[in-house]
């Protein structure tokens, strides 16, 4: 939880590393790791305290092992995302300390968690080290790293994990206590975080406590951050629970994160909870946690974002096919009138500007269709 809120696969390698290298010495076994380390976002829950030592380890690293890198070359992110929020300028040779995970971002990078320590990319802001396979070609080079060691708690050669101060996951059988509305999308920037940003506006207008929670995704600060200005308590995402990316993850684990994530957020006292499902609805772990019974049986309605009109007809379609219901469609081709006329034609429903979203009218009735 933030802490503001509750008070074409290239085979081409990263340069620069050797000389990098040779003007610094690795930090020996058991070193001290200095207190003035930057680290990440995704580590946020756990106290800076516990991040004393390097643990050099012959071990593969696992889903969410904390790890010292020096920064070998820019590409691409030229951030680290602080648990605060901030932006942290990155410069050649500088020591962070961020979290092994993989990632899925169609937009972005497709990235798998490396063999060993070494070599390998900051494959997103949030901080997340993996070995970068394919990217857009939008995109530059992605930076590269060097992962020096572990980062532990103690001198017992464990390193540190995100989940090691994780919420806890929720029982199956309890039910969500208050509404749900879930906001889901062709593909990743469709505008589904705006979507959900701007209901969260809408509802605290018309006198309610909305709470947030991303279920799917690479860890970020930039979601949780603007779910929080628009007024979002508390706000959640898969990193609370231990978890620096659902790609890869399992549908029994993936409906455990959501129905977790449901749980917690209405645990503070929201009287409704906004859901986000990251990426499109052929992205694997999405498409699985959609078609859940876990799913349908506890969101109320879904607001689907879309890019295009066809896009909209086409996932209407699936949402249907699934016996989802859906509250309307909008998203990013809510900004030209002719995709708005033309993605109401070929949907049957109604199509919901996003800024429109931020109207306590709005969002009330888009509430009293969930509650009834």
């Amino acid at each position: 939880m933030l802490d503001l809120v509750t008070s074409e696969r290239s085979e081409a390698k990263p340069e620069g590393l050797a000389g990098l290298s040779e003007r610094r010495a690795d930090p020996a076994p058991g070193a001290d790791i200095p207190r003035s380390t930057p680290r990440a976002f995704t580590t946020r829950r756990l106290p800076r305290a516990w991040m004393r030592y390097s643990i050099p380890s012959p071990a593969r690293p696992r889903p969410g092992d904390l790890v010292l890198a020096r920064v070998a070359s820019i590409g691409q992110h030229r951030t680290l995302h602080l648990p605060s929020g901030r932006r942290r300028t990155l410069f050649v040779g500088d020591e962070v300390i961020v979290a092994f995970g993989d990632r899925y971002a169609p937009d972005q990078f497709e990235a798998r968690i490396p063999e060993r320590l070494g070599t390998c990319h900051l494959v997103a802001s949030g901080g997340v080290a993996s070995e970068a396979l394919s990217w857009n070609e939008k995109m530059r080079r992605p930076t590269a790293i060097h992962t020096l060691a572990y980062v532990g708690r103690k001198r017992d050669g464990r390193p540190l994990n995100v989940a090691d101060n994780a919420l806890a996951l929720a029982p199956a059988t309890i039910p969500p206590p208050v509404p749900v509305i879930a906001v889901a999308g062709t593909a990743m920037n469709a505008g589904k975080t705006t979507v959900a940003a701007q209901l969260t506006r809408g509802l605290r207008r018309l006198g309610e406590r909305p709470a947030f929670a991303k279920v799917t995704g690479t860890g970020s600060s930039g979601d949780p951050f603007l779910l929080a200005d628009a007024g979002a308590n508390p706000v959640l995402d898969f990193t609370d629970l231990g978890f620096v990316s659902t790609f890869q993850l399992d549908a029994d684990t993936v409906a455990a994160i959501f129905r977790s994530l449901v749980m917690h957020a209405s645990a503070g006292g929201a009287t409704v909870v906004v859901v986000e499902v990251a990426d499109g609805l052929y992205q694997r772990e999405t498409a699985a946690l959609l078609a859940s019974a876990c799913f349908r049986e506890t969101v109320g309605g879904l607001l689907f974002a879309a890019s295009d009109a066809m896009g909209a007809a086409a996932g209407a379609q699936w949402l249907a096919e699934r016996n989802l219901p859906i509250l309307g469609v909008t998203g990013t081709l809510t900004s030209a009138p002719l995709q708005i006329h033309e993605a109401g034609e070929a949907t049957g429903h109604s199509i919901l500007r996003t800024a429109d979203l931020a109207e306590a009218a709005i969002a009330g009735k888009l509430l009293a269709t969930v509650g009834a």
